[in-house]
């Protein structure tokens, strides 16, 4: 239900490491959305790390972005508890740090 394949591997390999070193930023909207859903952090970190796949790759259309072409990853997995989730997010590059994760939106899938 969750998985549509994408050649991807590195990108969500990638995620999950932020994920795991705790380089996770999340946007106003994505913490409203979880407050919403009745999500914590903990919730969304299992959901990247059990994550597959990344379900679909589409370019920013953002008036913020940073550059001319940015790409917003969407995932859909579940945390430890089975519920599903949905994020959507950007790897960013900061000199003053690796690479992390901003989540734009997290919320429970439907």
């Amino acid at each position: 239900m969750f998985v549509r394949e994408f050649d991807m591997s590195d990108v969500l390999t990638r995620i999950k490491r932020a994920a795991l070193a705790g380089n996770l930023v999340f946007s106003q909207k994505a913490r409203l959305e979880m407050r919403t859903d009745g999500l914590t952090e903990t919730d969304i970190i299992e959901s990247l790390l059990n994550a597959v796949a990344i379900y679909k790759k589409i370019r920013s259309t953002s008036q913020y972005r940073k550059q001319a072409r940015e790409y917003l990853y969407i995932i859909a997995s579940t945390n430890l508890d089975g519920m599903p989730i949905y994020t959507k997010g950007k790897l960013m590059r900061e000199t003053d740090r690796e690479t992390f994760y901003l989540l734009i939106s997290s919320k429970r899938s439907l």
